[in-house]
């Protein structure tokens, strides 16, 4: 079978991962990365030896990069005319931009959270809606803390249904590295609903959802907190055993450690990933109380990772690699080494 070729364009947070998790599929092929100056990741990407073929968006801009010291392989014209679809990694805006590049290619996209819906035929996630993203030309991913949300909620939906949702997100104010938002010292509070909880019921249109934000200064991950009304009754064994059952989605616990953002970040080095990225959400174990029909849950947002496998699922449903919603996020699990927990632990 021919493999799906892949461009990433914008090698930033997001666009690294992104990469990474193309180039570990075993059906798809990493032609290339595009960035529009040295950075600290491409710098960085020469030091490695160069795994990916770095392109620049424009001629003009190979100067900087020659004079950093830093290879580089063509133009994204070079690049586009060698490939099957974009994962558009850009800053807001950036992609809106880009379309008309792609489209003159005539090259399906991927559009990342930040860009606005319009950009793409389909608002998409993998587990919650992969069938509306067959054969679509362009694509946009749900934000970080929504792709997590909806995995939490679609998985309590497919057992047991969903009926409303409220969220309150504690979120981190800025990615690490990141110093143009100034220092903080202050909880910031925005008016509800979230766009999170508007996205989910765009995404998940039969759940009535809102949610309330607030930012907080700290640099890795969010915590959502969940409220849940269920349209059947579950146990807190049968909701336990439902997250534990889903690849995406990890159980912890505080009595073992698992008591913040940053536990799940440290533990997640600890086990060799790179960057110390995280593909799973994390539900705590302990947060996890039913009063009737609601189930309250708090869950851990890797922010920097978990639209990794959502974006690889994008692929397989734009180029209709797989038909079948289950054997698409079966694939880009396996590839990925996202296994249940029960699994995992054998």
């Amino acid at each position: 079978m021919k493999k799906a070729r892949i461009a990433v364009v914008g090698y930033g947070t997001i666009g690294q991962r992104l990469a990474d998790g193309a180039a570990l599929q075993g059906d798809m092929e990493l032609v290339g990365v595009v960035d529009v100056a040295p950075t600290l990741a491409t710098r960085a990407l020469a030091e490695r030896g160069m795994p990916y073929r770095l392109f620049v968006a424009q001629e003009e801009q190979r100067k900087a990069f020659d004079e950093a010291r830093i290879p580089v392989a063509g133009t994204m014209p070079d690049l586009l005319g060698d490939v099957d679809i974009v994962l558009d990694a850009t800053s807001a805006g950036i992609g809106l931009k880009n379309k008309d590049i792609y489209a003159a290619h005539r090259l399906k996209a991927i559009f990342q959270g930040g860009e606005k819906n319009d950009v793409a035929d389909v608002f998409f996630h993998g587990y919650a809606n992969y069938e509306k993203g067959l054969g679509r030309d362009y694509l946009k991913l749900t934000s970080c803390n929504t792709t997590g949300l909806i995995r939490a909620v679609d998985c309590l939906d497919r057992v047991a249904g969903v009926e409303r949702v409220m969220v309150t997100i504690v979120r981190r104010v800025a990615d690490p590295g990141d110093v143009h938002r100034g220092l903080v010292d202050v909880a910031q509070v925005d008016k509800v609903p979230s766009h999170q909880a508007v996205d989910l019921m765009t995404i998940m249109p039969h759940v009535e959802a809102t949610g309330l934000l607030v930012h907080v200064p700290t640099t890795h991950g969010h915590i959502i907190n969940v409220i849940a009304t269920l349209t059947d009754h579950m146990t807190r064994d049968d909701i336990l055993a439902a997250f534990s059952a889903h690849p995406r989605i990890r159980v912890v616990r505080i009595a073992d450690g698992f008591s913040s953002n940053t536990s799940l970040f440290k533990y997640a080095r600890d086990l060799g990933r790179p960057r110390g990225d995280m593909y799973e959400i994390a539900v705590f174990e302990e947060t996890l109380a039913l009063s009737r029909r609601e189930v309250m849950f708090a869950i851990n947002i890797p922010q920097e990772a978990v639209v990794v496998p959502e974006t690889i699922d994008g692929v397989r449903a734009a180029l209709r690699t797989q038909e079948d919603r289950l054997e698409a996020v079966g694939a880009t699990n396996r590839y990925l080494g996202l296994r249940a927990q029960a699994e995992a632990r054998r």
